[in-house]
């Protein structure tokens, strides 16, 4: 990246000069950021001398850091900026008034609304009138025709208000995802050293001179200078494209750019740039820029495309740019300008992009509004047609008349008329409120799971995750406490039930064990006094070394005196724990030049490198491996199936006379260790753990334990929380098993067999990160059951991150999960409870209902109100209800409905039955009695009150009108009764099981209450004074009473359908699939690999249902907004990402976890797995390479047509880094795999494929 000019950067540098205040200005330390390595180091040198220097010049302190004084950090905030990127201005009302306009059906109605306007002002001379025909005719007196009118301004009013309440709904939403974007990011806090005291503040106060703690899991702040630093390894691959985690040392480089992830060790920083300073702020700026050229752009794309694939070379700035929108903003792997390659890779990433996720929900959804806009277009087209027909029959073969010149308005008047009449029974059938409900019902569900300490990330988690059928849950924190406490200990050759009494360990063998304990614990872990008096002490940092530094406390020392004694910049190594290691070591130089090591860590893996033991009376003797196995047998195995954690503390002496051993190779520091104790930690479980465990299981969700500890542990806790129940047939394994189990000869995974060991498997117990993926993934690809599984995943640590991203929904802790961990999640666990899971799927399910509640309720409506008009259309020459009523009929059922069928609150007797899983459909046998039940009910009184309705009210017929008639009792009453039966429907659609009692639980939704009230109210309002706008005439009392008797029936019949068994009516037919892989015909999958997005409204598109599909673009628009999650909704599809782009922090910060390049350095716990490593590679092409972009630009073998499964974020298919070797030996390796692999990459949630292998 230093090879980059950002001269174009504008409006980012604050430029001044500020030497009188610091010794060094803010281009100078930008320009310092842009160096790497040995470059920087040398700058440094020369410039500052070294880092103090540095930190001189910018008056801070490596130990104290900044004073934390307002006035000071004011002044550095003017001088160096604040760390923010100044967000991107949301749309203004008037922006999403302009795109609710967009909407096609809703331009077809004002341009016919202004015709008709235009028209009714022309007066044909009155005695030429009687030459065109009957229906122009007997217009009464002058000012009723006067008032013709008011037809054509009543529609252009209805539509100002749905625009209106269309453009506040999504103002309001967007305002909601801002509010809950500022509270993740406030959430986001970094620990730093002010006045000489540790302190935690929020990321956006971060300033330039700040002294940083960064440590194991931690996302940058801001980009810096290390000061000090213990085995700090960073993965920058956010930022270079290197998967490679890379090491950082104050001697050869210690450059920390914001945005990276601290992938090992700790360390301090000065922070040097923040903000739009820093280097994520200045791809930020760079973004910006390649904005205001996104128009023109837009419109290159096309012709670019056709070129591209025949010139690769484009100018690199375009390039760059393009590629800030391609990639997320986690992949921006910037490039040098001009690069070929960069062109290259982004060609080949086309090939491979994968397709913008959709949730279940929204595929389903997409899918049944297309077929039910298609139905309504196709009645609206008949209905138009034989209002034409009928009228030329009628007027000139009937009455025999020829065609006047003057005649011709009037003629076009009625056409206008009957056109008028077709575009509101197509307005009527297009379901807009499907997205509308789905959006409310969602972002309601978001709010309130705040509540229920779930902070949502993405929207469609909350949904999926009411399909979850399986749980992989973490053990430590999540079904336990995280309070962990020694409560046994193996010391001085006894083991001791309790905590010992101090005198009776040998006082050599004590002070050994506390200083281990306090140099080898972070520095960061502390034990704190209780807030509350009387309250346990706080534990702060790793929970296991708060243990053991209580245990300390509770051997009456105090490890304090020990750490000031020896702060931590006098540890001479620290090897810091990791999964692989499954250790912590730190040495310490003593004072006569011998070094000391002291080593922590899981038992039964230290214990076998040590071959000492420390005895009663404080002296070492022998530990043989059958010593070993003694201890195993009679100390750690009980202490385990209590459910203990087992944690062997061990030291190691290199005397002077060896010399400086090799500190580089670990396996043989780390060995020939003296045992000084074991002691088991208590975690115990959290009490509302099995309770929520019990509830997961009646509702169809299997929970499984999937942890680090070792099995006996794990085995405990499981039964403590109800995982396992006695007498039942259950696996619990081990990691190194599970890998046993799941290769076959050559070492490769294979599905079959991970599906013999998943039904079964209830803990896994000792496991790696890549276990748990593998897991997570062999779950997810599986076949064996009918249904398709839906895996929530819980992770807190870093190396969770790959399979917090491959499950459904990742739960990630709020309280113990990294950065790293929170980022690769979709909901975040504020309170790290397990119970909350079960608040989560709760909600999850009530989405659901919700939705389909509203689809029972909305189609009814639809299929009505469409029959009426048509049927009414072809036998009286006129649509009964008129276009403003169809108007006012289609807000009630959309907007308001949605409104108050979306915001049903959850009851706990949705977790009485099974998950839906992803092939239901939106529509049960159940609902679709309700809604054809409903209908028929519906239909015989419209028509009966239509073609008898005069007779029966005794009032004047209201059927073939002339066209500019005043509004007649009869059609008021029509039309009255059909409003308010919808409005008694709407109670019953309250439930959809077919239930019986439709007023349970009515009055805990207000929202529900309000609405209906309120619609009533308006409905009198309109039927009593609305007049000739409405076409509507004030009725009396008696004719109310039967208006409302007669809405009132369809309570009474909804309860007749309610008795009639679904199963006895086979003919009825479910709606709202997914759509099976199977139904797409290969030719189009073919076409369709061209198309960036693969979506089933645009496969109808290709079918040629272009008009129709224009007329849904405000389902589209919505649905954008339902993803607007994904950015609050920008321009810029690139960055379409749950991160708005307003924090710093949150930039770049999805790793894409490339398993395929990481797998490798993860050696397998134990070493003999070692073998095992390189077919893992192969094997684990991802599911997001199904196809991998072969290293030449030869079209792919395959085409891939499924969405990846894995992020909703498009991401790097292959490390991109400029050097593209990497890349093609790759794809080499990769290819003979490819057509295995592209059938399956199941869990797309947008396709519920079946996997069709």
């Amino acid at each position: 990246m230093a090879n980059n000019s950002y001269s174009g950067v504008k409006n980012s540098l604050v430029e001044a000069n500020h030497d009188g205040e610091f010794g060094c200005s803010l281009k100078e330390l930008r320009a310092l950021m842009e160096l790497r390595g040995a470059e920087a180091l040398g700058k440094i040198g020369e410039t500052y001398g070294d880092t103090h220097g540095l930190c001189n010049r910018l008056k801070t302190s490596p130990v104290d850091g900044l004073s934390g004084q307002p006035a000071d950090i004011e002044k550095r905030i003017t001088v160096f900026g604040q760390n923010l990127i100044p967000p991107k201005k949301p749309k203004t009302f008037l922006q999403l008034v302009w795109e609710a306009l967009q909407d096609v059906t809703l331009i077809i109605l004002e341009v016919a609304a202004v015709v008709s306007l235009g028209l009714s002002f022309y007066r044909p001379p009155d005695a030429e009138r009687e030459h065109c025909g009957k229906a122009a005719g007997g217009v009464e007196d002058e000012t009723e025709s006067e008032a013709g009118w008011i037809e054509g301004a009543a529609i252009l009013l209805s539509v100002v208000c749905v625009v209106l309440v269309t453009a506040f709904n999504d103002w309001s939403k967007e305002k909601q995802f801002r509010g809950l974007q500022n509270r993740i990011e406030q959430e986001q806090k970094f620990t730093v050293v002010r006045g000489g005291q540790v302190i935690q503040i929020p990321v956006a106060e971060i300033v330039v001179g700040d002294i940083a703690q960064v440590k194991y899991g931690d996302l940058l702040p801001a980009d810096g200078v290390l000061i000090q630093g213990n085995d700090l390894k960073i993965d920058e691959s956010s930022l270079t494209g290197e998967s490679d985690h890379v090491k950082k040392t104050q001697d050869k480089d210690p450059m920390l750019l914001s945005g990276t992830h601290v992938m090992e060790g700790s360390g301090k920083m000065v922070v040097i740039a923040v903000g739009v300073n820093s280097q994520t702020g200045i791809i930020f700026t760079l973004l910006g820029e390649a904005e205001e050229d996104d128009e023109e752009e837009e419109k290159k794309k096309k012709e670019e495309k056709k070129k591209s694939k025949k010139n690769k070379k484009q100018d690199g700035s375009v390039e760059n740019r393009k590629k800030a929108k391609a990639q997320d903003g986690a992949a921006m792997e910037m490039q040098p300008l001009n690069s070929d390659e960069g062109a290259d890779a982004e060609e080949k990433k086309k090939a491979n992009l994968p397709k913008k996720e959709k949730s279940v929900l929204q595929g389903k959804l997409t899918k049944l509004a297309v077929q039910i806009g298609k139905a309504g277009l196709v009645m609206s087209a008949i209905t138009v047609i034989i209002l034409v027909v009928l009228f030329a029959v009628d007027t000139f073969w009937i009455q025999n008349l020829p065609w006047v010149k003057e005649c011709t308005p009037i003629y076009i008047q009625f056409f206008v008329k009957f056109f008028i009449i077709g575009v509101t029974v197509l307005v009527v059938a297009v379901p807009e409120g499907l997205p509308l409900a789905v959006t409310i019902s969602l972002a309601y569900s978001v709010k309130k799971m705040m509540k229920d300490n779930n902070l949502v990330r993405h929207l469609d988690a909350c949904e999926t995750m009411g399909n979850a059928t399986a749980i992989c849950s973490d053990k430590t924190g999540t079904l336990t406490m995280n309070r962990m406490t020694v409560v046994q200990a193996y010391v001085a050759e006894k083991h001791y039930r309790k905590v010992p009494e101090p005198e009776s360990i040998p006082s050599a063998t004590l002070d050994i064990l506390i200083l281990g304990i306090a140099v080898n614990c972070a520095y960061t872990t502390k034990i704190m006094s209780p807030e509350k008096e009387g309250g346990l002490p706080r534990q702060v940092g790793n929970k296991t070394e708060c243990a053991l530094l209580g245990f300390a406390k509770d051997l009456k020392r105090d490890y304090q005196v020990i750490r000031n004694e020896i702060p931590e910049e006098k540890l001479y190594k620290v090897y810091t724990f990791n999964s692989v290691r499954k250790s912590m070591s730190t040495v310490l130089k003593m004072a006569d030049g011998s070094y000391r090591m002291f080593s922590k860590g899981a038992s039964e893996i230290l214990l076998r490198k040590c071959y000492k033991i420390l005895t009663a009376n404080g002296e070492q003797k022998v530990f043989r491996p059958r010593d070993r196995d003694d201890l195993v047998k009679k100390v750690i195995e009980p202490m385990a199936s209590e459910g203990l954690r087992t944690i062997c503390l061990a030291y190691r002496d290199f005397p002077v006379s060896d010399g400086e051993p090799d500190w580089e190779c670990e396996n043989d520091i780390l060995s020939g260790l003296t045992c000084l104790c074991v002691v088991g930690i208590e975690d115990p479980v959290r009490p509302e753990v099995p309770d929520a465990i019990k509830k997961c299981q009646r509702a169809g969700i299997t929970v499984r334990m999937v942890t680090g500890d070792n099995i006996n542990t794990a085995r405990a806790i499981a039964t403590k929380c109800g995982i396992l129940l006695p007498g039942d047939d259950f696996l619990c394994i081990e990691g190194k098993e599970f890998n046993r189990r799941i290769r076959n000869e050559k070492g490769e995974i294979e599905q079959e067999r991970i599906d013999k060991i998943w039904p079964k498997l209830r803990v896994l117990a000792r496991s790696s990160p890549t276990d748990k993926h593998t897991l997570v993934k062999g779950i997810i690809d599986s076949t064996v059951l009918e249904k398709r599984q839906v895996v929530a995943v819980t992770g807190d640590g870093t190396n969770d991150g790959p399979a917090l991203k491959k499950a459904d929904v990742g739960f990630a802790m709020g309280i113990a999960g990294t950065d790293v961990a929170k980022e690769a999640s979709d909901i975040i666990l504020t309170d790290d409870n397990f119970s909350s899971i079960v608040k989560a799927v709760m909600w999850g399910r009530n989405v659901y209902d919700s939705i389909s509640k509203f689809l029972q309720f909305q189609l009814t409506v639809n299929v009505v109100a469409v029959i009426v008009a048509f049927s009414g259309a072809c036998i009286t020459q006129d649509s009964p209800l008129k276009a403003v009523q169809m108007l006012w009929v289609n807000l009630i059922m959309d907007t308001f409905a949605s409104l108050a069928l979306a915001t049903e609150p959850p009851t706990e007797s949705l977790l009485l039955r099974k998950p839906y899983g992803r092939n239901k459909p939106l529509i049960s046998r159940t609902m679709m009695k309700n809604i054809l039940g409903h209908g028929v009910y519906q239909l015989i009184i419209i028509f009966t009150l239509l073609f008898a309705g005069e007779r029966l009210f005794d009032i004047d017929s209201g059927r073939n009108a002339p066209l500019h008639a005043p509004p007649s009792e009869h059609y008021t009453i029509v039309f009255n009764t059909f409003v308010l039966m919808q409005l008694f429907n709407e109670i019953n659609a309250r439930k959809i099981h077919g239930e019986r009692n439709v007023f349970d639980g009515i009055f805990n939704n207000l929202i529900f209450c309000s609405i209906v009230f309120g619609t009533f109210i308006v409905q009198f309002v309109i039927v009593q004074f609305g007049g000739k706008p409405f076409s509507c005439v004030s009725l009396t009392i008696d004719q109310w009473l039967w208006c409302t008797f007669l809405g009132f029936g369809s309570l009474l019949w909804g309860q007749v359908i309610s008795s009639i068994p679904t199963s006895r009516l086979k003919f009825l037919k479910t709606a709202g699939h997914g759509t099976q892989k199977e139904e797409i015909p290969d030719e189009e999958l073919e076409e369709l690999d061209d198309m960036d997005e693969i979506d089933h409204a645009e496969r109808e598109l290709r079918r040629g249902q272009i008009l129709w599909f224009r007329g849904l673009n405000r389902i589209q628009t919505q649905i954008r907004v339902v993803n607007a999650f994904r950015s609050s909704i920008s321009l810029y599809e690139g960055l379409e990402k749950p991160e708005s782009r307003s924090s710093i922090h949150n930039f770049m910060t999805h790793p894409e976890f490339r398993i395929e390049d990481s797998e490798p350095h993860i050696p397998l716990i134990d070493d003999t797995d070692a073998e095992d490593d390189a077919p893992t590679k192969r094997n684990s092409a991802s599911p997001r390479n199904s196809t991998p972009p072969p290293p030449s630009p030869v079209p792919s073998p395959v085409p891939s047509p499924v969405p990846s499964p894995v992020t909703a974020s498009p991401p790097a298919t292959m490390p991109l880094s400029p050097n593209q070797n990497n890349n093609a030996v790759d794809s080499n390796h990769l290819l003979p795999e490819a057509p295995k692999a592209t059938p399956s990459a199941p869990s797309s949630p947008l396709h519920s494929l079946e996997t069709s292998l």
